[in-house]
């Protein structure tokens, strides 16, 4: 007599679909973590985005108007196409104290390394600003030793000019054609870095020109 087999036709095919529900339900739990992973790291990175493009925002509505952050850290960078490049023989108010650019004398200062131990008229520093110069400023916050060692270092370096400033709001501060840093310290690394960085810089409108045989009040 033929012995009865353990399992029907019909029942393997239910077992198989049994199986196949299965591995699609695992598939579905897998998919669904790695789903909600997904969106849990897009979703960081959107507030991460969000939190710097907000700062950066800030960071800008706080700024005084008509600069925005440059490449070096800490300096301002004005719109050069903005400032005014007019020789003049009357007196110009300018947007920023001291002033990086606009409207200036036919005559320049000298800046061939010159420092100067008063005030020297803006009009006239501007115009050493257009041929590529730095220009170094200070009040009475600055101690005495940075301002001894900047004056040594404007001394020895072409395009450079130096004068006390009450005016201003930082102790010290450098000025480039539409460049502005400000320092507590001689000793800030960014102060090199400015130098090099726009002393003749590529922000000069014209780069070359003369530092000496313009005005000199020492």
């Amino acid at each position: 007599m033929a012995s009865k087999s353990s399992s029907t036709p019909d029942q393997s095919r239910k077992a198989r679909i049994a199986d196949m529900r299965r591995a699609e339900k695992s598939r579905d739990r897998r998919n669904k973590i790695l789903v909600v992973a997904g969106s849990t790291v897009l979703v960081a990175g959107l507030v991460g985005f969000g939190g710097y493009v907000l700062k950066n925002q800030m960071d800008k509505k706080d700024a005084p108007p008509g600069f925005t952050t440059d490449a070096v850290t800490g300096v301002a960078s004005w719109d050069a196409k903005k400032l005014g490049r007019t020789h003049v023989d009357t007196p110009v108010s300018y947007p920023m104290n001291p002033p990086v650019g606009g409207d200036h004398n036919p005559r320049w200062m000298n800046c061939n390394g010159d420092v100067y131990k008063n005030p020297i008229p803006e009009v006239n520093a501007v115009h050493s600003l257009e041929h590529g110069a730095v220009w170094v400023t200070y009040n009475d916050k600055a101690a005495k030793a940075d301002v001894d060692a900047l004056a040594a270092k404007v001394g020895k370096t072409p395009y450079t000019l130096m004068s006390p400033d009450k005016t201003q709001s930082g102790a010290i501060m450098l000025s480039a054609w539409g460049k502005q840093l400000s320092v507590d310290k001689a000793t800030d690394p960014r102060v090199d870095t400015f130098f090099s960085t726009y002393v003749q810089g590529t922000q000069t409108p014209e780069p070359g020109a003369a530092c000496t045989s313009g005005l000199d009040q020492k």
